[in-house]
């Protein structure tokens, strides 16, 4: 059985298995399927700070590289589990229609299917 070892980054955790080793992630993922996600649904939260050291972007969205993840049902249990680890860590978390005035959006589902990439973060 591998063996997880945690770090603690502020209020969240990461979980990084043993043999990860983490690196500097030279470029933001991008959802490049051209999706217009206009009417799904996100968790809206208080503005927290980009976790990548020297990045100043503040976030107001659960976010993943910068983009706002967005989920098709409003009641998706992905979303859920989101916003209640968001509600966790005292971020105020609501789930709102997503508009493309909030930013640049992914598909929660192609954010995960890509590996799960984060700013400043690239596993294996």
């Amino acid at each position: 059985m591998e063996e997880e070892r945690e770090e603690r980054f502020g209020a969240g955790r990461v979980l990084l298995e043993s043999d990860t080793i983490p690196q500097a992630d030279e470029e933001l993922w991008t959802d490049d399927s051209g999706a217009d996600h206009t009417g799904w649904f996100c968790v809206s939260t208080a503005p927290f700070p980009c976790p990548a050291a020297g990045c100043s972007f503040v976030a107001e969205f659960m976010t993943a590289a910068h983009l706002i993840l967005v989920w098709q049902e409003r009641d998706d249990p992905n979303l859920l589990r989101h916003a209640q680890r968001a509600k966790e860590v005292a971020r105020n978390p609501r789930v709102v229609a997503y508009e493309t005035a909030f930013g640049p959006s992914a598909s929660y589902y192609a954010w995960e299917a890509s590996g799960r990439p984060v700013h400043g973060i690239r596993g294996k």
